[in-house]
C-alpha cells in the first residue's frame, strides 16, 4: 500500500498494490497495523454502503462531538469525485478542500480524519460507494455545509444542471454560517 499525503494535514490517499492475472485481481484494502503506522491510530466500528446514479451529490457532511467520525472511503463500482473540507477553525488550512477521483478501476481510497466535512459526486452512470467510520452515526450530531458555497469554490467536475441533491442537502448553511470545530 502506498500512502499519499495531501495538502490538508491528516487527509491521506491510499493506493493499494493490485495484483492482476488472467483470473482478475486481488488487493489488500485494509490492514490495521500498516494503517496505524502510516495514517492514524483508528479503530473502525461501522461500515456503510450507498448506491447512486450519475450527478448525485451527497454532502458536505460531518458529525459533531461527541460523535465525530473519521472515514476511510472507497468505490467498488463506478467513479466519484470525493472531497474533504477542513472545518477546524484553528487550522492553517481552514476552509480549504482536497478532492480525488476514486473509482473501481483505480482502487484509490481516501482517509478523512475528524474535523473535516465530506462529500462526493457521482461521475459514472452508477456508483457503489463504501466507507468505514470510527464512530457510530448519530442523527442528532449531523452537521453540514452547502455544497455550492462560493467561498469554498469546489470544482465538482459535473455541470451544475446535472447535480442531483436530497432535499436536506439543498438547505445546508455556508461555511461562514455553519457550526465548525474550534
Amino acid at each position: 500500500m502506498r500512502y499519499i499525503k495531501t495538502k490538508l494535514d491528516g487527509v491521506v490517499i491510499l493506493e493499494p498494490r493490485v495484483i492482476k492475472d488472467n483470473r482478475g485481481y486481488f488487493f489488500e484494502s485494509f490492514r490495521q497495523d500498516e494503517f496505524e503506522a502510516n495514517v492514524s491510530k483508528t479503530t473502525f466500528v461501522q461500515d456503510n454502503e450507498s448506491k447512486s446514479s450519475y450527478g448525485v451529490l451527497r454532502g458536505l457532511h460531518f458529525q459533531k462531538p461527541p460523535y465525530t467520525q473519521a472515514k476511510l472511503i472507497q468505490v467498488v463500482k463506478g467513479k466519484v469525485w470525493d472531497v474533504a473540507v477542513d472545518i477546524r477553525k484553528s487550522s492553517p488550512t481552514f476552509g480549504q478542500y482536497v478532492g480525488a477521483e476514486l473509482s473501481a478501476a483505480n482502487h484509490l481510497m481516501m482517509f478523512i480524519p475528524k474535523g473535516f466535512a465530506h462529500g462526493f459526486v457521482v461521475l459514472s452512470k452508477e456508483v457503489v460507494f463504501q466507507y468505514k467510520c470510527d464512530s457510530y452515526y448519530n442523527p442528532q450530531s449531523e452537521g453540514a455545509i452547502a455544497w455550492d458555497d462560493p467561498d469554498l469554490a469546489i470544482d465538482w467536475k459535473v455541470p451544475v444542471k446535472d447535480i442531483i441533491l436530497s432535499e436536506k442537502d439543498k438547505k445546508h448553511p455556508l461555511l461562514k454560517d455553519a457550526w465548525v470545530f474550534e
